[in-house]
């Protein structure tokens, strides 16, 4: 069992910036895949960013260019910085850890961004 604890999230306004955080249980953390997942209401869940435990990244094409996911193996945690927010980018965004073929899901965080 892996648990997660997301942070970060907030209110801002369109143009701006924010840091999402999340932290992870768990002795052998280098090895997990982890990623951002968000979810707009009314919506579906969807995958924003991805890294692998070899550090290798994918983004949605919504935030390719916007959006960094890095991971910080002695703190056991990644962060998901996002920057020139749009409204659209609106949601609750949740951390995934993939571990051995299981996936963990942590408890989500908002981020509103105002126009």
């Amino acid at each position: 069992q892996v648990q997660l604890v997301e942070s970060g999230g907030g209110l801002v306004q369109a143009g701006g910036s924010l840091r999402l955080s999340c932290a992870a249980s768990g002795r052998t953390f280098s090895s997990y895949a982890m990623g951002w997942h968000r979810q707009a209401p009314g919506k579906q869940r969807e995958l924003v960013a991805i890294i692998t435990s070899g550090g290798s990244r994918n983004f949605a094409d919504s935030v390719k260019g916007r959006f960094t996911i890095s991971r910080d193996n002695a703190k056991n945690t990644v962060y998901l910085q996002m920057n020139s927010l749009k409204p659209e980018d609106t949601a609750v965004y949740y951390c995934r850890a993939v571990v051995g073929g299981s996936g963990f899901w942590g408890q989500g965080t908002q981020v509103t961004v105002s126009s």
